[in-house]
């Protein structure tokens, strides 16, 4: 179960950590024994996933847990539409496990490989203004706490720790099973429409409310971006008329279009880009053409889900949707006037409302803006320059994306923050979920 010292990284290899101990339990019991032994210690756990967050949120120099042995389905309640799951169950097996009852996750984000705990624990999400992240359709929880006990936590048990549990970062304890809101499977009708981005940016509030999921990706140094809209629809049944004749796409263009033009080319213009940025805005008008006009059918998850092979770093703030526009103009403009070579599109969301505390949908209707960096560049210029005209925006950073905001700006920008704090010092007054990254979110001294 134990593992020797070794340096462990996150995805983009930005951030890494040597931990004393690296366990992977196969067993609860054994997971509450690594809980027990580090808190006796005085010493600290973080728990990590696919380590696909772009800041150390996941890694800890004394205990780091990794819960891949504890993966699968543990029970469905079909008449209510709800799957249970232990918590390192990796999002890319999820529809495996659903398929067999008819079910779906609701929403997806646009990649897979993280467990559903770390997910749910930072803020994944999905598009659409009718569907809220992962935080929303959390059911039910099973946490344990530092002195070793297991809290059962749903809207009927434990209420008010459950409402800010959803969204926890990781410091509340460790999470053990998850249970989720399903829905019945579905399929996605795709189409991917090349358009000017400022037409775009007019029409987006109308278009994201006329279509299931609206997702968006502007490429810099040009006026292109590509429309993502996505239709829901019953597996199995006819499509709406004016999409009945879009089919499947061949395992040929699915590789295309995926491995060949989003991640063979990117990975080409990042390198090219790297070593002569002059020629970024180039490649630039050759990818917004490349990936322009693709129209499928696909199994839900097939749609939402992109494969990632370029690394990057990323930044991820959640504005007001009425905020959107203006501060992807905003940073067209930082862009353009500190003569930025930027390889990566920027990515633009929509999604509901939501009552989760920590969630960064919380109360508002939202657009998600993203921002990417080559992950063999310095970040700083570009990311940061455009963190604060999303922080002027009123804008909330992704609690896995890189962001430099503390407990004062945070606490801020959340109207219950200080419920989850007081939360946070009843169940581990000694902090021992967290590392020195939460201790900043949070304002905790030890």
């Amino acid at each position: 179960m134990e593992f020797l010292m070794h340096t462990v990284s996150n995805w983009s290899g930005i951030e890494s950590a040597q931990p004393q101990h690296l366990w992977k339990p196969r067993t609860r019991e054994q997971a509450i024994g690594v809980v027990r032994q580090a808190a006796d210690n005085g010493e600290r756990i973080r728990v990590v996933g696919a380590a696909h967050s772009f800041t150390p949120i996941a890694l800890g120099d004394d205990h780091l847990v990794n819960l891949d042995e504890m993966s699968g389905l543990v029970r469905v309640d079909l008449p209510r539409r709800r799957a249970r799951f232990l918590a390192g169950t990796r999002l890319r097996d999820v529809p495996r496990l659903l398929e067999p009852y008819g079910l779906a996750l609701a929403n997806q984000g646009d990649v897979n490989p993280q467990s559903i705990a770390g997910a749910i624990s930072t803020g994944t999400h999905g598009t659409g203004l009718g569907f809220t992240g992962f935080g929303g359709t959390v059911t039910g929880l099973s946490l344990v706490t530092p002195d070793g006990s297991v809290m059962n936590l749903s809207a009927s048990d434990n209420p008010e720790i459950f409402d800010l549990a959803r969204i926890s970062v990781g410091v509340l304890g460790m999470i053990l099973e998850v249970e989720l809101e399903c829905v019945e499977a579905f399929d996605l009708v795709a189409q991917e429409t090349g358009e000017h981005l400022e037409d775009l940016l007019a029409s987006l509030e109308d278009r994201a409310r006329s279509h299931d999921h609206l997702e968006f990706f502007w490429f810099p140094h040009t006026d292109k971006a590509v429309a993502k809209t996505n239709t829901r629809v019953p597996r199995g049944a006819a499509a709406p008329p004016g999409l009945a004749h879009i089919g499947p796409r061949t395992r040929w263009l699915q590789m295309l279009s995926e491995e060949i033009v989003d991640n063979g080319a990117l990975s080409l213009m990042c390198e090219v880009g790297s070593v002569f940025p002059s020629a970024v805005p180039a490649m630039a008008h050759a990818a917004a053409w490349a990936t322009s006009n693709r129209s499928y059918r696909a199994p839900a998850h097939e749609v939402f889900v992109s494969p990632r092979r370029v690394r990057f770093n990323e930044t991820e703030y959640a504005v007001p949707l009425e905020e959107g526009p203006g501060a992807i103009r905003e940073v067209k403009r930082f862009i353009e006037r500190n003569d930025l070579k930027v390889s990566f599109p920027v990515e633009g969301r929509v999604a509901a409302a939501d009552d989760v505390p920590l969630s960064t949908a919380f109360s508002r209707e939202t657009m998600y803006i993203a921002v990417h960096q080559y992950f063999k560049e310095d970040p700083r210029p570009y990311l940061g320059g455009v963190e604060k005209i999303m922080r002027a925006h009123g804008g909330r950073p992704h609690w896995g994306k890189r962001h430099s905001l503390g407990c004062e700006e945070l606490s801020r920008l959340y109207p219950r923050f200080e419920d989850f704090r007081r939360l946070r010092e009843r169940l581990d007054p000694d902090a021992v979920f967290g590392n020195a990254h939460t201790d900043k979110l949070f304002g905790v001294t030890r």
